[in-house]
């Protein structure tokens, strides 16, 4: 599935989803708020947003937050262990670039592992630097066929590589969905004129077990959510 994604990445020079940059690596650092708190962290041209951190990325991150301070306001008498089910599970951004949405992750959660991946070998120079930058030891930056084939997660969140096209989007997509844990959660931010309709539409055909809805929507941006079902596989694609 990777190989086939790259041949259709082919041929594409001086894009955040280039394997290779081919430009100059000059690194920068600029100011972001992560996890409730303003982090210094490094950037460079030809990754997905190299100045700032971009508006879709932002709502989502602005969206999980909320949903953890809602969990957080919430106390509940369980007897359950907090080290068993999918919340115990790893997590997984999908297109890493620099690394925010997998730094935020591994800030918020520090007992978790967040596994974070990119075609692009500069994204994940940065995102692993980034990490080291932030004293973060849950974070794993890999290619995404280094990811182990029997790995399953507990959320995937993305602001997904919309402008490879339609086919290699679906693609990618066909091919971590399904790697969902029982239970967990996809939590994907897409601009409504680059098809956040079109896309919710074909996750929730393209995977019937999957309950899809759209929890966000801000600043031209909404949140795509897709839940696999408690206790049950997810459907291949």
């Amino acid at each position: 599935m990777a190989q086939a994604i790259a041949e259709i990445l082919e041929g594409v020079t001086e894009h955040y989803f280039s394997a290779s940059p081919s430009g100059d690596y000059r690194p920068r650092e600029i100011e972001v708020v992560l996890a409730g708190a303003p982090r210094t962290v490094q950037t460079a041209g030809g990754v997905f947003s190299p100045e700032h951190l971009d508006r879709g990325t932002e709502i989502l991150l602005a969206h999980l937050d909320s949903g953890l301070e809602a969990a957080h306001d919430t106390e509940l008498d369980t007897d359950s262990d907090p080290d068993q089910g999918p919340t115990a599970a790893p997590m997984l951004d999908i297109g890493c670039g620099w690394g925010p949405i997998a730094l935020a992750a591994a800030l918020n959660h520090p007992e978790r592992e967040v596994w974070a991946i990119d075609v692009n070998e500069r994204s994940r120079e940065l995102t692993r630097a980034n990490a080291d930058r932030l004293g973060l030891t849950n974070v794993r930056v890999c290619a995404p066929e280094e990811v182990p084939a029997d790995l399953q997660f507990a959320e995937i969140r993305s602001n997904p590589p919309i402008r490879v096209g339609k086919e290699a989007l679906h693609e990618i997509l066909q091919q971590w969905l399904p790697r969902l844990a029982p239970g967990g959660v996809a939590s994907l931010v897409v601009a409504k004129h680059l098809g956040a309709d079109s896309l919710q539409r074909w996750i929730a055909a393209e995977f019937p077990s999957l309950e899809v809805s759209r929890p966000t929507r801000s600043k031209g941006f909404h949140v795509l959510r897709a839940e696999a079902a408690a206790g049950s596989e997810d459907s291949e694609a």
